[in-house]
């Protein structure tokens, strides 16, 4: 985990933060990766024996997002992972080869 953390924050130079854990009880630490309108999410989960790359996407109109996406063919998958006390609304979605990303419409 330390090694990820500085690859991103020391040898690409992006703002990463260490952030409390309070949505998800897999998750032992994280960290937020910022770069323009979109956050990496480094979570620490212990159990798991390979990294997941989890993008979170924002947008203003989240029913309007979901709806165009299951126009494309991307359907919700809120069973990847449940998230408590979120300041925002959000939707867990896969892209095609399998790859989570986090849909939100900021609190």
């Amino acid at each position: 985990m330390e090694a990820t953390v500085a690859f991103y924050r020391d040898t690409l130079g992006f703002d990463v933060e260490e952030e409390d854990v309070f949505y998800a009880p897999t998750v032992s630490r994280t960290h937020s990766v910022r770069f323009g309108p979109n956050t990496l999410w480094l979570d620490c989960v212990d159990n798991y024996s390979q990294p997941d790359l989890w993008l979170q996407l924002h947008t203003d109109d989240l029913d309007a997002a979901v709806a165009k996406l299951a126009a494309s063919g991307v359907h919700l998958c809120d069973e990847a992972e449940p998230l408590e006390s979120l300041d925002s609304r959000t939707h867990w979605i896969r892209n095609p080869a399998g790859v989570v990303h986090l849909l939100a419409k900021p609190g």
